[in-house]
């Protein structure tokens, strides 16, 4: 029986929070950010709940790092409308959650937001995107360095190693030919397949930890209803998009339809003041007011 491998939006709700599947969520985070990542602990989320109410348009989890850093891995399945301004909200959330009344501003702690995404977002031609803060010299350039004296640190940082980090990764919108460790993950997200000669960090552990059929009858029919859910809902997000679409193109036409109207309204009120037709009998003709005529005259 040919394997089969459960979404990652599932995984993150039901598997990846045990210590023992860590590895798996290491494993992506560390080819994503490029530098070797290890799961402390998790955090609770929003979407932290196993109860038939369960959220299955976004699922999210919030990890702390062996550098005392928040992680927060987000999958959206179907488009919100103020997608970013509520990454934004939540990073800033969990940045003021981890620091104490009367805590020294040192203590904040590093956000990196990584949202996994299966609709469209604004315009680009790639499937990842990060983010972050920089300040940038108007006049000369540079980097604007900061010391971070509270950890004894005797190079000056950039400014960027305090202010979050953010990742957007449309999955739709890859289409390449997984040979990197980052492509081999987002195949994955895209199409649920792990083939057998996948290396990239943590998909060993995920094709050991989350194939289909090593899940109790139970855990495959809660399972089967999440991808259902799943479905419906983005059947029901494709439907509004549609619909807006239909909208955006009777408006199109309308205007369309309007502007000719007009301009041939006035192309007969011209015609009309070149055969020297009274004013008076133009309005009479076309239901325009002699202020709506005037302009013409001009012409």
């Amino acid at each position: 029986m040919k394997d089969e491998y459960i979404r990652f939006d599932w995984a993150m709700k039901r598997l990846l929070r045990q210590k023992a599947n860590f590895g798996v969520l290491e494993g992506f985070l560390t080819v994503l950010l490029g530098e070797q990542v290890r799961i402390v602990e998790i955090l609770e989320s929003e979407s932290n709940q196993e109860s038939a109410d369960d959220k299955f348009n976004r699922v999210d989890i919030k990890a702390r790092n062996n550098k005392d850093e928040i992680m927060i891995v987000e999958i959206q399945n179907a488009r919100e409308l103020y997608y970013m301004e509520r990454i934004l909200y939540g990073v800033s959330k969990a940045i003021a959650e981890h620091i104490h009344l009367g805590d020294s501003y040192g203590e904040i702690k590093k956000v990196y937001s990584i949202s996994i995404l299966y609709f469209d977002i604004g315009e680009g031609n790639d499937y990842l995107y990060h983010g972050q803060t920089k300040f940038i010299g108007v006049h000369t350039g540079d980097s604007l360095m900061v010391t971070d004296r509270q950890r004894s640190a005797l190079v000056p940082q950039p400014t960027e190693t305090i202010f979050p980090e953010y990742y957007i990764i449309r999955v739709d919108e890859f289409n390449k030919v997984a040979v990197t460790p980052l492509e081999e993950w987002t195949r994955y997200l895209k199409t649920g397949e792990i083939p057998a000669d996948a290396t990239a960090p943590g998909l060993p552990e995920a094709r050991e930890k989350m194939c289909y059929y090593h899940m109790t009858q139970e855990e495959q029919n809660a399972y089967r209803r999440h991808l259902n859910d799943v479905m419906i809902d983005k059947g029901v997000a494709e439907r509004f998009r549609l619909e807006l679409e239909m909208e955006r193109e009777k408006y199109r036409k309308a205007k369309e339809e309007t502007a000719q109207i007009r301009d041939a309204l006035r192309q007969t009120v011209l015609n009309m003041l070149q055969r020297g037709i009274p004013i008076e009998d133009i309005t009479t003709i076309t239901g325009l007011s002699s202020t709506d005529i005037v302009p013409y005259l001009s012409n």
